[in-house]
């Protein structure tokens, strides 16, 4: 750091005067929200006091309407303009703590005075001159500051490119409004800055990384262009932080056609959705919508079958190996995730439209409404050239005609002058009310009491038809379950893998019992969706696709039907592809489509050299990943005879760790059963330790026990491998969750072995870890 000088007393003097104009702009916010707060509570108590209603005359309720109308309308208004204000009130608190962490000075060519640029979270102007006191990081002036290093520069705007010289980058830490370091630096983001963030505990939320963003994540962030952006970023290079920023420069950059409605993320758990969600609120955004594969699945079919989780599937392929039908399992996942199985569902669908839709008959009070058969006979008696799809609405139309021919008829049946017997008075009344009407636009005469058990007759029937109504609306009648069972049940004319045979048998077993495969969810939803019409979302602009490397081909390729107008960006390791199904298969982070851009990110942050050395070697390609220079201690292995001896290691090298002040300690295991079972026995000794299951939403400072699957994409500051043996990781395809689960560590590393070191690290350099 540099030493108390001129300079830092120059800059502490700008942080104070930036902060005086904060608080100046605080207060002038609180004072009109104070105004506007009151306002809305006498608006709303007063509402109804300022509209006339009239309901007497035609021309009375379309006044009375815009009455209404107008005083919503102020309400909202006013809402809206509170709202604002409370989100920059928000934002200009959040500058206050710390106003900016970087500035640049730059002579533009063609100008005589160079230009001092302090970068912040925000924009700030100065009142009195309308200059901008602070750049907010998004602004295209601020890509100089992650871009360049003193020098020629350019940065983009939206008249041209503006070309000039930077004289000076400097960078800061400021905390509580108080200048506590400043480097000058010839590179993007000084080492020392970095060392400084990246030194300190993890969090339990993540935090945003403005102040130190690299020039490559730069470039992900500021990717304009790409239809298809995919990140190949190794663990801990920050590719799910940039992407966060990316979606808040986005927002910012379009702000006037673009909101977080419009932009989706698929993350890996429900934990990782929690982890990330305080990113983009820090930055004064308001959050997208976040989801899982798991949850879309289940919003689809939840209804319809028992959705098998993605996580008891991994659970089942990590613990199930000797038991009958696991070959046969890891066949039927390997093959439902290949594009050659939707290749054939197209065949499928393609037959169907010739014949062989499966109908459901449409019965009312036990009598047939509408016959399947009925349905098939008028269904391809249409014209063939016509899609499935339409052919479908338009059996809906002639469906719904059917059904309104039966409504009238059992408007007549004992049945309902029963059920009208037994109606309450606010029925009648209704009735009544409905009748009089109907008087009133027919002058001709009837008998009241006829008139009005029609009325009543039409309502009771209704109200039975409209369930069927909205099923047929709904494509319900027809049968998509046996309509995919049925795909198990042909032999001809595909051409089916080895072993399809007991794949079929295994499947037509679980639908049997109500229970869709996680390998099923897709391909079963994707033949709904050819048949019914594709249930695209076009609200969706931007989709962000977090661990893609745990998507299969097919579920890619899903996605892409769902989300067909929206760009993506998708973001992963293909050395922590951990799921059956990605086992020897092409991933998405190595496909290159047309309108394709590929970034690759080498450089990993999270953990100290020595563990990245370490877990480099655990993996095939390691030696392309490159650390950053942040010193700390070597991983450590320690091997055990038995269980006691395994958790009397774990305790001693837990209370160490708590000593030396590691806020956030994961004791990570290979599955749920072996999390369950350790924590069972750890946590009478370690009363603190809590176990994460795969119900967990959130996770808090200390210690926890987890296995290796929940803990993608977050970080701890010490981690603890249960049991790196090869009884436990003795198996080629489990190197991956090893590796995944070693790289979550920031400052230590360490592993117990019960017996003899699993034969992952027989590759790895004996001086990259030691011995306890």
């Amino acid at each position: 750091m540099m030493r108390m000088s001129k300079e830092w007393e120059k800059e502490q003097q700008k942080v104070e005067f930036v902060q005086d104009v904060i608080n100046q702009k605080v207060n002038h916010i609180q004072e009109n929200m104070g105004g506007l707060k009151g306002g809305i509570i006498d608006l709303r108590k007063t509402f109804w006091d300022d509209v006339t209603v009239n309901l007497d005359e035609p021309d009375d309720v379309i006044e009375t309407f815009t009455s209404i109308k107008q005083q919503a309308e102020l309400l909202a208004e006013r809402e809206r303009t509170h709202g604002h204000s409370y989100r920059v009130l928000k934002q200009m608190q959040r500058l206050k703590d710390s106003p900016f962490f970087g500035r640049i000075d730059f002579l533009e060519d063609g100008e005589n005075s160079v230009e001092s640029i302090y970068i912040g979270i925000a924009s700030l102007m100065d009142v009195n001159n309308e200059e901008f006191l602070i750049y907010d990081w998004r602004a295209p002036i601020s890509s100089l500051y992650y871009d360049f290093s003193p020098g020629r520069a350019i940065y983009n705007t939206p008249s041209g490119m503006i070309e000039g010289t930077m004289e000076l980058k400097r960078q800061y830490i400021i905390k509580n409004g108080v200048l506590k370091g400043m480097f000058d630096t010839g590179v993007t983001i000084g080492d020392s800055l970095l060392q400084e963030v990246l030194g300190g505990n993890a969090n339990t939320q993540m935090k945003s990384i403005v102040a130190t963003i690299q020039r490559e994540q730069n470039h992900i962030i500021r990717n304009e262009k790409s239809k298809i952006l995919i990140v190949q970023g190794v663990a801990g290079s920050g590719k799910t932080s940039a992407a966060l920023q990316r979606v808040a420069y986005l927002l910012y950059r379009y702000r006037n056609t673009l909101s977080s409605d419009n932009i989706m993320l698929f993350s890996p758990n429900p934990l990782f959705n929690s982890y990330v969600a305080t990113v983009l609120p820090e930055l004064g955004e308001e959050n997208m919508e976040q989801t899982t594969y798991q949850q879309y699945l289940k919003t689809r079919l939840g209804g319809q079958y028992h959705v098998e989780d993605s996580f008891l599937q991994m659970e089942y392929t990590l613990t199930a190996m000797d038991e009958t039908g696991y070959e046969t399992k890891m066949k039927s996942i390997r093959y439902k995730a290949g594009l050659d199985f939707k290749t054939q569902i197209d065949h499928y669908v393609e037959n169907l439209s010739k014949n062989g839709l499966i109908f459901k008959t449409i019965s009312f009070r036990g009598r047939t409404v509408v016959s399947a058969q009925e349905m098939y006979e008028y269904f391809y008696s249409l014209d063939p050239s016509i899609s499935i799809p339409n052919r479908l609405k338009l059996t809906t139309e002639w469906l719904l005609k059917e059904i309104a021919k039966q409504e009238k008829l059992e408007r007549t049946k004992e049945w309902v002058l029963n059920e009208a017997e037994l109606l309450d008075k606010t029925d009648y009344l209704e009735a009544f009310q409905h009748m009089q009407k109907d008087k009133r636009e027919d002058e001709e005469t009837f008998d009241d009491a006829d008139r009005e058990f029609q009325i009543l007759a039409k309502s009771i029937v209704n109200k039975h038809f409209k369930k069927i109504r909205s099923a047929v609306k709904q494509n319900r009648f027809l049968n998509i379950k046996a309509l995919y069972r049925n795909l198990f049940t042909l032999k001809e004319p595909f051409s089916w893998p080895e072993g399809w045979e007991e794949i079929c048998d295994e499947t037509l077993k679980n639908l049997k019992a109500n229970i869709i495969s996680y390998e099923d969810a897709t391909p079963y939803l994707y033949l709904q969706d050819q048949l019914e019409g594709r249930k695209s979302n076009t609200l969706i602009r931007h989709l962000f696709i977090d661990e893609a490397q745990d998507y299969s081909p097919f579920q890619f390729e899903f996605l892409k039907q769902l989300f067909p107008h929206c760009k993506m960006t998708i973001l992963g390791d293909v050395n922590q592809a951990i799921y059956a199904h990605t086992i020897d298969a092409p991933s998405l982070l190595n496909m290159e489509p047309e309108g394709t851009e590929k970034i690759v990110l080498r450089r990993s942050y999270r953990s100290t050299k020595q563990i990245v050395d370490f877990t480099k070697g655990l993996i095939a390609g390691g030696d392309m990943i490159e650390p950053f220079n942040r010193d700390g201690e070597k991983p450590v292995l320690i091997e055990v005879d038995d269980n006691d001896a395994l958790h009397e290691k774990i305790e001693e090298c837990v209370g160490r760790l708590k000593e030396e002040g590691h806020e956030t300690i994961a004791i990570i295991c290979k599955t749920m059963k072996e999390s369950q079972a350790a924590y069972n026995v750890l946590k009478t000794s370690l009363p603190a330790v809590r176990l994460m299951d795969l119900n967990a939403n959130s996770y808090e400072k200390g210690i926890v026990i987890l296995p290796a699957y929940l803990a993608k994409g977050i970080e701890f500051d010490a981690v603890i491998i249960y049991n790196a043996s090869n009884e436990q990781y003795g198996r080629e395809y489990e190197r991956k969750l090893f590796y995944t689960a070693c790289t979550r560590a920031m400052h230590e590393l360490h592993l117990f072995s019960k017996g003899k070191r699993t034969f992952f690290m027989d590759e790895v350099s004996e001086d990259t870890y030691k011995r306890g």
